[in-house]
């Protein structure tokens, strides 16, 4: 028997989620999309696709329907990328029950409606659930939390009891979890921190040297918290886990998957053949386009993110793009704020 805990994707991160939703006390079915993973997963109890070499606990138990996933289900975490989340959530909502809590673990922001996925799970869950949404993120490599390793990471929702009873739920103590209800913030950081680790991997693969790779993510830190602020997100929450704790691991750490893109786009691989080439998702390669389609719309600069998409969607040499960046006009570092605190959108350039 299962304790009413789902988990929605059996990608890395899903899957690492769901052994640590084992080792929480939990039971969780994981749902898997493909057949032959879930062929493979019921036979071998690992994931050999996204997560090798981790096996699963007995009480993890892998389905292939939604509707059995969601039964009963009072926790339900949603592991999927982000492109593909509105058309899973439209099939798996009418199967949730009006006492079931739903997480968002994708990082990523829609780029057809710009929205964010806690905005997409609200829009699509029945009303008892709608104030039941919230937010998982941090700075999490699913091979460590699925290894046990010490990890941080944050949990977010408009309502702080909310909040509260998923710490208690989901925390161990290899796993501290910390509340938040800035979920805006929380939810921007994620998303946006993969933009700026694909622009540290080119770096890296220039072999521009630490203090490049050091400007760029501080430079990036400011660009992530002046779009975030402009979007109703408090800038504190950027200097947290959500924020610069996701930015430093993801721009540093050798298991991302949007540095790894940026270093082999260095390399003169393009977007094309490095996509054809995995099975992965990078989440921030449709986020850059979000991202600047958000920063159009508000007004504000975002010269980082820019110069990623010149080089995924533009075809622009990856040392061009970083020379671009070089040569902007020098300014001060401190941004120009109105009285309520907020940087002046459209009035600062990175």
């Amino acid at each position: 028997m299962t304790d009413g805990t789902a988990v929605i994707g059996a990608g890395a991160w899903g899957t690492a989620l769901a052994v640590h939703a084992a080792r929480a006390g939990l039971r969780p079915r994981l749902w898997v999309f493909e057949p032959e993973l879930l062929a493979l997963l019921l036979k071998a109890r690992e994931n050999p696709w996204y997560l090798p070499g981790i096996r699963l606990p007995e009480s993890v138990t892998p389905i292939g329907s939604l509707r059995e996933a969601a039964a009963g289900a009072t926790l339900v975490i949603v592991a999927v990328p982000t492109h593909v989340v509105r058309r899973v959530v439209a099939e798996l909502a009418p199967h949730l029950g009006p006492a079931a809590c739903v997480v968002s673990a994708s990082k990523g922001i829609e780029e057809e409606r710009l929205a964010r996925v806690s905005e997409i799970l609200t829009e699509l869950v029945a009303p008892p659930a709608r104030g039941r949404v919230a937010v998982l993120s941090g700075p999490t490599f699913a091979l460590e939390v699925a290894q046990d390793r010490p990890t941080a990471a944050v949990v977010a929702a408009a309502d702080a009891g909310l909040a509260q009873e998923l710490q208690q739920r989901l925390a161990t103590p290899t796993f501290r979890l910390y509340t938040q209800t800035d979920v805006t913030g929380v939810e921007l950081g994620g998303a946006l921190k993969n933009v700026m680790a694909i622009a540290a991997g080119i770096s890296d693969g220039l072999d521009l040297g630490a203090n490049a790779r050091a400007a760029l993510l501080t430079r990036g830190l400011a660009e992530m918290t002046r779009l975030g602020v402009a979007l109703g997100a408090r800038a504190r929450t950027f200097a947290g886990l959500a924020g610069l704790g996701d930015l430093l691991l993801t721009c540093t750490g050798q298991l991302s998957r949007n540095r790894r893109l940026g270093l082999a786009l260095a390399g003169g691989t393009s977007l094309a053949e490095w996509q054809g080439g995995t099975r992965s998702v990078a989440e921030g390669v449709l986020t850059t386009r979000a991202a600047l389609a958000l920063a159009g719309k508000v007004g504000v600069a975002t010269p980082i993110a820019s110069e990623v998409g010149a080089v995924l969607f533009e075809g622009k040499p990856a040392r061009e793009a970083l020379t671009s960046l070089l040569r902007r006009h020098v300014r001060p570092e401190e941004e120009p704020e109105d009285p309520a605190g907020a940087a002046e959108p459209g009035s600062v350039s990175g």
